[in-house]
């Protein structure tokens, strides 16, 4: 699947239902419960090691895409942060894919579920503004 196709049906599924920002958070998790079973599972199944690295590195592309495309509405020092975080998991990731370790999946698993952590949370509105319908629905990265 190309980049661009994933992109595509990672912004189809956040329209199906559910806000952008739980569906995230889901994928996070879910890349980080099957990074997490890789580390397990590293000697007896290097192949499910590199492939639960490849689709968080895919997720991570794809959310790197998300957050530097001009429709983002996030602010631009939080696109820049995200982007940032995005470079680190790249090289985290060759690193892991060049020299297998079960140790080198930890870091990758404890941003997934930190991010997704923030996700999740409801953060607390003013009571006095109210929700823009633009931010409400936006279909991106809502870190």
């Amino acid at each position: 699947m190309s980049l661009a196709n994933a992109r595509t049906a990672y912004t189809q599924t956040q329209n199906l239902g559910g806000n952008p920002r739980s569906t995230e958070a889901r994928a996070l998790m879910e890349a980080a419960r099957r990074l997490s079973d890789a580390r397990l599972m590293i000697e007896q199944d290097l192949d499910g090691y590199r492939t639960a690295l490849r689709l968080n590195w895919r997720l991570w592309t794809i959310i790197q895409c998300d957050v530097a495309s001009p429709e983002n509405p996030l602010p631009p020092e939080l696109k820049a942060n995200i982007v940032s975080l995005s470079i680190f998991v790249d090289r985290q990731t060759l690193n892991a894919l060049s020299e297998p370790a079960a140790a080198k999946l930890n870091v990758l698993i404890d941003i997934n579920r930190n991010i997704a952590a923030g996700l999740m949370a409801r953060p607390e509105a003013p009571a006095a503004m109210p929700v823009e319908p633009k931010a409400a629905a936006g279909g991106s990265v809502a870190v």
